[in-house]
């Protein structure tokens, strides 16, 4: 089978919150895009290091899937550059077990009005909060379902890992309210660089080739955040305001997270085209332990066009999601805020039209 499978595993995110899927809905970086040839190439024992990068900014606001255009309009809009390079080691110990870290450096720089002088308060309002660092670091052990040796047109491989919260969830910057007065404080949850919980994934990732040059690949992430809160305000450095107590928004939250990915791919010496779908999300409430805490739900849907290239020991890829469907959804705030006051409530985020993914990969 040739080694043509190039672009097969993500995670992650982050989010993470994160590496911040699209923007204010944070899904971090806690499994980053990397490289992984099909099953006969890792029949190898040794080292493989994977480096990858993501850019994007986000800047359109959404309620729900609805597009919030005046914010552009009236320049209300928050603006998230963030730059993510994710570093992961792997041990091969046999074709089909293999351990991996992935350690993440995030660099977020965050553009608003209404965290320093206000939306109303003009243009010359507008200020910057940033965060860098290494984020939240994880360990996940592989292992091939089906022998590589007898099953030479595809493979499942399942992942069981733990992400630790060794990015800093407490990161803190200058709010600047006017001429004289900056306030220090956390900055907002979507440029954070760790969510302060330890939690743990799950990862399921197929391919399946129907000839030499065609197949498909699927992959399929979830971080499960067993706490609940972190702890870090929400009011940048002030009072939190007593609706912000009342609804449990007040603090952070230690969202879940997960993405998937399903495409199709074919190859011509060594190089790799391929075209999928991919979903990242940040749901509203989390699988194990309570959701209460502010977070930003929502989740992308994009297609995702991708090129890769292989050859002996080095491989690359480079994959540019678009989005095609932005959605906010109701999080355990506004769902609170519902029942209590009788009336709907639902907040915002802002999205990225795409993202920029791009990486390589070195077996030592």
């Amino acid at each position: 089978m040739r080694k043509f499978l190039a672009i097969l595993m993500i995670v992650l995110m982050i989010a993470p919150e994160r590496t911040n899927a699209q923007g204010c809905v944070a899904i971090r970086s806690t499994g980053a895009m990397c490289m992984k040839p099909d099953a006969t190439a890792d029949a190898h024992k040794g080292w493989q290091l994977n480096t990858s990068y993501r850019y994007f900014r986000s800047f359109r606001h959404f309620v729900g899937t609805e597009e919030q255009k005046e914010r552009l309009e009236h320049n209300t809009e928050v603006i998230n550059w963030q730059h993510s390079l994710d570093l992961a080691l792997v041990r091969h110990f046999n074709s089909r077990w293999s351990l991996a870290m992935n350690m993440p450096i995030i660099s977020n720089v965050r553009s608003s009005l209404y965290e320093h002088g206000g939306n109303n308060a003009g243009k010359n309002a507008r200020n910057k909060t940033r965060s860098f660092g290494v984020g939240d670091i994880r360990f996940t052990g592989y292992y091939w379902l089906l022998d590589p040796a007898k099953s030479r047109k595809g493979n499942i491989q399942v992942g069981l890992g733990i992400k630790l919260p060794t990015g800093d969830y407490k990161y803190q910057d200058f709010f600047v309210k006017n001429d004289s007065t900056k306030i220090l404080g956390p900055v907002d949850q979507s440029i954070q660089l760790g969510d302060g919980g330890t939690g743990f994934t799950t990862e399921v990732n197929a391919y399946y080739n129907f000839s030499e040059n065609i197949g498909v690949y699927g992959n399929f992430y979830y971080l499960f955040n067993p706490r609940e809160q972190n702890g870090v305000s929400t009011a940048r450095g002030g009072t939190p305001s007593a609706t912000a107590i009342t609804y449990g928004s007040s603090v952070m939250s230690v969202p879940d997270q997960y993405m998937a990915r399903a495409g199709v791919i074919a190859s011509l010496d060594g190089i790799s085209f391929s075209a999928g779908a991919r979903m990242e999300c940040v749901p509203s409430t989390d699988l194990i332990g309570g959701s209460s805490g502010f977070r930003r739900p929502g989740y992308v849907l994009s297609v995702e066009p991708g090129l890769a290239y292989q050859f002996k020991k080095f491989g690359a890829f480079a994959t540019v999601p678009i989005a095609l469907k932005r959605d906010r959804t109701q999080s355990y705030a506004d769902k609170q805020r519902t029942r209590i006051t009788g009336v709907y409530a639902q907040g915002d985020a802002a999205f990225a039209d795409y993202s920029i993914n791009i990486g390589c990969s070195f077996k030592l």
